[in-house]
C-alpha cells in the first residue's frame, strides 16, 4: 500500500518568494536535493499541464535516480504536481500538494506527498524533506539588498 507523508514549516520569507523557489529550475537544483545529493533539472515547464524532469545523483558514489511529472495546479497559494520514478522498482505515481499561507512573520508551508512507493520507507522521505526544507529556508529567508 503506498504511503502518505505530511510536513509543516514556517518560513520567514514572503509566500511569493517561497512559491518561486518551487517553480524556478535554478532554485530547485539548489535546495531540493537532500544532503549528499546534487540535482540536474532536465526539463521545466511550470504551467498547468506542463512537465518537469530531474536527476538526483548521490555525490559519494555517483548513483543516480531520475523522475518527473506534471503540474496539476499552480497558483500563488497552492502547487500540486505528480512524480514518477524512472526506476521500475519504484512503481506508481505520487502526488505532492504544497500550500502556502501568509503569516505576519512570513509563510506557513504545508506539504502532503501521497502514493510513495512501498520500497521507500516513510522515515526516509521525512528525513530527505527535512534536509531539503532546511536548504529552502537558507535560500528564501535572507533579505539581500538589491
Amino acid at each position: 500500500m503506498p504511503n502518505t507523508i505530511r510536513l509543516h514549516r514556517v518560513l520567514s520569507a514572503p509566500p511569493e518568494r517561497v512559491y518561486r523557489a518551487f517553480i524556478d529550475p535554478l532554485a530547485l537544483a539548489k535546495w531540493l536535493p537532500p544532503a549528499g545529493f546534487v540535482c540536474e533539472v532536465l526539463e521545466q515547464d511550470a504551467t498547468v499541464g506542463g512537465g518537469y524532469r530531474m536527476v538526483f545523483t548521490n555525490f559519494s558514489h555517483g548513483q543516480s535516480h531520475a523522475f518527473g511529472g506534471r503540474y496539476l495546479e499552480l497558483r500563488p497559494g497552492c502547487i500540486r504536481y505528480t512524480d514518477r520514478f524512472d526506476d521500475a522498482d519504484l512503481p506508481g505515481e505520487m502526488t505532492t500538494t504544497i500550500t502556502l499561507e501568509t503569516l505576519s512573520c512570513g509563510t506557513d508551508l504545508s506539504i502532503t506527498q501521497e502514493g510513495i512507493p512501498d520500497a521507500i520507507p516513510p522515515e526516509n522521505c521525512y528525513l530527505g524533506w527535512q534536509q531539503s526544507l532546511q536548504q529552502l529556508a537558507a535560500l528564501v529567508e535572507p533579505e539581500i539588498p538589491g
